[in-house]
């Protein structure tokens, strides 16, 4: 009996090609880090900015070492919103003036490419004036009132800076730190909004200033250490602010994201959370 002839197994079929890796070229790099400074440029532009705070004239609200977030959107746009100078129209788009109290970041009227930070005092038709430090909004002296002394934690970027002989105290502390205290105050804006701030003496140059009329398009600004600023009391060719054009204005102080002392080194990474003030993280204004 003849046994039938063995079939030959089944061929596999072949692996499926394994499809080439694409190549990344040059252009799709090039693209992709365009659109990664368009998105970074309308960031910055329309919604939010990042902003440090490099002296002590907002004091003792703000101070050196502070990293704040600047929303770009709540008084509108200019051309000093766009970075790089990309802008160059007259005006402001979606204007909305700011209130009395409101922090600002602004560009110095003087120097367009110096940011500063002070605090809106006069809205366009306020008349201001100061007598021996207080303030006299349209006739009637801010309601302020003195408060505990402000102590300061004396660091590299935060020293014991004094305007007069008796503006502010060294006090050392038991636990072998050092502590500056300046005289504080809480004024009290007509509309029920309340801010601190510090007055070293009565006997400064901003302590005694003449009536001034805030005219259309503009903003008087004040720092919250107010013998220690030069701003809106001061004119320009002074050093100071003088009258600041609403356009010149970036936006509205949000929230602190970080704030350091300045004793970091960047070689030494921890001392970059040694020298972090985490009590000022989230701080809103």
């Amino acid at each position: 009996m003849e046994s039938e002839p063995l079939s030959e197994p089944l061929a596999e079929p072949p692996a499926a090609a394994t499809p080439a890796k694409k190549q990344e070229t040059w252009g799709e790099t090039l693209r992709f880090f365009l659109y990664l400074f368009v998105a970074a440029l309308v960031l910055r532009s329309f919604i939010i900015a990042p902003f440090s705070i490099p002296s002590g004239s907002m004091l003792p609200n703000l101070m050196i070492g502070d990293y704040l977030f600047v929303t770009k959107w709540p008084y509108g746009y200019s051309r000093y919103s766009i970075p790089f100078g990309l802008a160059s129209f007259d005006g402001r788009v979606f204007a909305r003036a700011p209130d009395r109290g409101d922090i600002v970041v602004f560009r110095h009227p003087a120097e367009p490419d110096k940011d500063l930070v002070k605090r809106v005092i006069g809205l366009p038709g306020d008349t201001i004036e100061v007598r021996q430090g207080v303030v006299i909004l349209n006739g009637t002296p801010i309601l302020r009132e003195r408060i505990a002394d402000f102590n300061m934690a004396i660091s590299p970027n935060s020293p014991c800076r004094a305007v007069a002989r008796d503006g502010a105290r060294r006090i050392e502390t038991p636990d072998g730190a050092s502590i500056c205290a300046y005289p504080r105050f809480r004024e009290t804006l007509p509309g029920g909004r309340s801010y601190e701030v510090l007055d070293q003496t009565r006997t400064s140059p901003g302590d005694n200033v003449a009536p001034i009329v805030v005219p259309d398009g503009h903003l008087l600004v004040m720092g919250d250490n107010r013998d220690d600023s030069l701003d809106g009391r001061f004119e320009p060719m002074a050093g100071g602010v003088g009258l600041l054009p609403f356009d010149n204005v970036l936006g509205e102080v949000a929230i602190a994201f970080w704030s350091t002392d300045g004793s970091a080194e960047w070689l030494k990474p921890w001392t970059w959370f040694t020298a972090a003030r985490w009590d000022r993280l989230a701080r809103t204004y």
